[in-house]
């Protein structure tokens, strides 16, 4: 059996590229979106009582990495990166169907000249993609307390220490009017250590480049720390 699926809406966020973009929602709080709804699903019905639940179900698609194809056996990050195991038995963007689910808290609701829009925070969405549906979080069902992790049992405990040069400070302030909360957002992606597992615990002298909003976020790392050297325009 074939399906087809609407896009309901698009994600604007602050990820331009698919490098430091966290692997799990909620591991970056700082980091915001907004949800745009699309005809015929932009009217305000479609949102009605929305505003009463915390946190929502985003079905979307990995509209970025779809045309790579699947693969039967993916390297989890979270095993560094070496060891196989099944593209069911992960999170893998790789997938038959390439389809992705993540909460997200939801800050409020927009509707401004005949646009409609969630707000929301704890995000990990690459900008521009589609969301193919939408289900309010049902804590007493949704969360499980007594549920095993596999090999991923808890939350990451962020790897680095985050600090700025003089000159990234200096590059920052003006980005703050416009992006009043870019510093703890820099910090809390950075923190998580984006590099492929593979250069985690070894000497690393290349200087990365991130994405965030419009700009071109540069930093080194020399483990536990990241240094932010630069803060340019994308």
């Amino acid at each position: 059996m074939r399906f087809s699926f609407d896009t309901l809406g698009i994600i604007h966020s602050p990820y331009k590229e698919k490098f430091a973009i966290p692997r799990q929602p909620g591991l970056v709080p700082t980091a915001r979106a907004q949800l745009v709804l699309q005809a015929p699903y932009d009217h305000p019905d479609t949102l009605r009582g929305i505003e009463q639940f915390s946190h929502l179900w985003l079905s979307f698609v990995f509209h970025h990495t779809m045309a790579q194809g699947w693969h039967p056996t993916v390297r989890p990050p979270r095993l560094g990166g070496n060891q196989r195991v099944g593209v069911f038995a992960t999170r893998s963007t790789f997938r038959p169907n390439p389809l992705g689910l993540s909460v997200v808290e939801l800050l409020g609701v927009g509707h401004e000249q005949g646009c409609l829009w969630l707000d929301l925070a704890g995000v990990d969405l690459l900008d521009g993609t589609p969301i193919v549906d939408i289900k309010p979080y049902l804590p007493y069902v949704d969360s499980v307390p007594d549920a095993h992790g596999g090999f991923a049992p808890d939350a990451p405990t962020p790897a680095l220490t985050v600090s700025f040069s003089a000159e990234a400070e200096q590059q920052l302030q003006p980005w703050l009017t416009a992006h009043p909360q870019l510093r703890q957002l820099v910090i809390e992606v950075l923190a998580q250590d984006p590099r492929p597992a593979y250069k985690k615990g070894k000497v690393d002298e290349k200087v990365y480049g991130v994405r965030l909003y419009d700009l071109n976020v540069r930093f080194t790392i020399n483990e536990p720390t990241c240094l932010i050297v630069a803060i340019e325009p994308a």
